[in-house]
């Protein structure tokens, strides 16, 4: 997969294909179908496929903190992308300039003169450009203007529910591991490379892999039963806390794994944590003794969790 990053970076190679855009968060089923009427479209004409993205999101430009929760960083997404077989990704930034783009600039400026686009597949109720003056009806003027095919995406339901990233953010902020899975059609999980921390709780008994979370505000707080996978495939149990570590005056998320029966050094290995069950909400402890006690505590939860599991 192609990844390229701005308007700046297109190139007279980059004209002709079959597009979608949007945010894909959590690159779920529904976004899936998507992208296999993207594919199915590009096959047939015989172009490339393409996903044009913005980075930050643009809920995070204009109102910052009070965004919803990202499901996944960038990295995360283009590799869900990767695995899709999509040909192209188009990562825009999204700033000022970009914000005050009409919807008319945005398609005859980028999709019609840098693109070419032959056919474009969007939903019917995505609003786009200054003042969020474009829709699926201006969408489709302009096609027949341009001579590029438009086309509606597919809803995908499982049990009659539209399935969405707004429904799996609700999922994961209930706990609901099991049905989050079933909708994004893998387990969740975060993935990054182990850091060096402040250690303390190697002097507890318990050593952890921190893994550092940057640039985005992760849809999880708190303790929980996970699995974590290596770099090389291999599978283990564990524990994890995710948060601000308010005991030690932490500023940032970070993510905190105990992998139980576990020797060796992870230091800048590539880790993916999946979260399967919620053991406790993050808290302050009044001294390190009760923070010890509580690791201890929650790492005996999470064993019979596993143990219960594998009966």
């Amino acid at each position: 997969m192609e990844l390229i990053r701005s308007i700046h970076n297109l190139r007279p190679k980059h004209r002709g294909c079959v597009a979608t855009i949007g945010k894909f968060d959590g690159v779920h089923l529904g976004h899936k179908q998507i992208l296999t009427q993207v594919k199915a479209k590009a096959k047939a004409l015989g172009l490339p496929s393409l996903v044009i993205l913005f980075e930050p999101h643009p809920a995070e430009f204009f109102v910052a903190d009070k965004a919803p929760v990202r499901l996944n960083p960038l990295a995360t997404k283009l590799e869900y992308l990767a695995q899709e077989n999509i040909d192209r990704v188009l990562c825009l930034s999204f700033n000022s300039k970009l914000s005050q783009m009409s919807a008319v600039e945005f398609i005859s400026q980028l999709l019609v003169e840098k693109l070419a686009i032959a056919h474009f597949v969007v939903g019917d109720d995505f609003r786009f450009g200054r003042g969020r003056d474009g829709n699926f009806q201006l969408i489709q003027k302009q096609g027949e203007k341009f001579g590029f095919g438009v086309e509606s995406t597919l809803t995908y339901k499982i049990g009659g529910e539209r399935v969405s990233s707004t429904k799996l953010r609700s999922l994961l902020a209930s706990n609901d591991f099991e049905q989050a899975a079933n909708i994004a059609g893998r387990a969740f999980s975060i993935t990054g490379r182990v850091m060096h921390g402040q250690q303390l709780a190697r002097t507890f008994g318990t050593p952890t892999a921190n893994i550092k979370i940057t640039k985005y505000n992760p849809p999880l707080r708190g303790v929980y039963a996970v699995s974590v996978i290596t770099a090389q495939g291999e599978c283990f149990q564990g524990v994890a806390n995710i948060g601000k570590r308010p005991t030690v005056s932490g500023v940032k998320p970070v993510l905190e794994v105990h992998i139980f029966d576990f020797s060796g050094d992870l230091y800048g290995q590539k880790l993916s944590v999946e979260f399967k069950q919620f053991l406790r909400a993050e808290q302050k402890f009044a001294d390190l003794d009760q923070l010890k006690q509580a690791i201890l505590n929650d790492i005996e939860v999470a064993k019979k969790f596993f143990a219960t599991r594998n009966q």
